[in-house]
This record gives C-alpha cells, sequence and structure tokens, in this order.
C-alpha cells in the first residue's frame, strides 16, 4: 500500500498521520483514516449538490492572503473546549475556495461523531461561516452564522470566536 491512497486534494491526510507516527504506533487505524476520507467526500459532497440547488451560479469570491492560507486540511492541535471524546489530533477542519466542513471521528472506533460546514466568506482577519449542511448528531447548527478571527501563520492557524468558546489552533495537514 502507498501513502498516495489516502489523499484528499492537495493535502494528504494519510501521510500526514504517518509522519506524526499516529497510524504507525496504532493510535490511529488505517480504518480510521478511510473512515475520515469517506466522511469528507459525503460532507463536501452534500454541500456542493445543496449549493448547486440553490443558485444556479457559483461566485468565487476573491482572494486576499487569509483566503488563500485557508485552503487545505487543518488537524486540531489544541483548543479550549476540546470535546468529549478529545478532537486533539484528530478533528479535521477543511476549506476550499468557497466551502468549509469540519468533521470529528471517534478516535477508539473511528465512527464519525460529528460532520457539519458549508459556505464561507472572508473580510480582513474575520472568516463568517454559515452552515448548509450537518451530519445527525449537529443539526441544530443548519442556517447558522459563525463569525471568527483566524490568524494564518505558515502551518498554523489561530481561532478565535467572540464567546471564547472556539478558541482553537490548528496545524496544517501534510
Amino acid at each position: 500500500m502507498t501513502n498516495m491512497r489516502y489523499s484528499i486534494g492537495p493535502a494528504l491526510v494519510g501521510p500526514a498521520l504517518i509522519g506524526r507516527g499516529l497510524i504507525g504506533r496504532g493510535l490511529i487505524g488505517r480504518g480510521l483514516v478511510v473512515s475520515v476520507l469517506a466522511a469528507t467526500v459525503v460532507c463536501l459532497s452534500t454541500s456542493l449538490r445543496s449549493h448547486a440547488e440553490s443558485s444556479s451560479s457559483v461566485t468565487i469570491p476573491a482572494r486576499n492572503q487569509l483566503a488563500s492560507g485557508l485552503i487545505g486540511t487543518w488537524v486540531l492541535e489544541k483548543a479550549k473546549s476540546p470535546g468529549k471524546p478529545s478532537g486533539i489530533g484528530t478533528r479535521l477542519k477543511m476549506f476550499t475556495g468557497t466551502h468549509w466542513s469540519v468533521l470529528q471521528p471517534d478516535p477508539k472506533t473511528g465512527k464519525i461523531i460529528f460532520c457539519h460546514g458549508g459556505r464561507y466568506s472572508v473580510d480582513g482577519g474575520q472568516v463568517t461561516t454559515h452552515t448548509d449542511f450537518a451530519g445527525d448528531s449537529t443539526t441544530m447548527l443548519i442556517g447558522k452564522t459563525n463569525k471568527l478571527k483566524l490568524n494564518v501563520t505558515g502551518n498554523t492557524m489561530k481561532q478565535q470566536d467572540a464567546a471564547g468558546v472556539f478558541d482553537e489552533t490548528w496545524t496544517r495537514a501534510k
């Protein structure tokens, strides 16, 4: 087997997890990587399908430095509220040029705990996310808008929300 089998566009999830020693040490199994990949495909395809159905044309916003820096897959490294079970090292956040999604697998079973996402826009250092789709555990987020202050420096993304609930540090998956 090659690591390329677990790629998501330009961000290689499999090699990132293998490189961190998570798969090799048995902390994250190959089945979990495949489950995360499958969930990502489902989440993003649902988002794109629902957006296509609600709009006859897609307008891609002009890219600023933050918007360009967001594109890719990110792994949660540090969080004020990491959740239960903790999303540290397993929660993934993905940004395309127009959409975002976040998903968290259970590190023991590989089952997806939550997945949601939708469209986003960037204004200066602020990102406004619109939740257009969600899995069963987060359907209450559909239709909600969230404003986040984001800062991307190299391969690190720092995120803050007004309430301080989602103060998180993410590392770009390699």
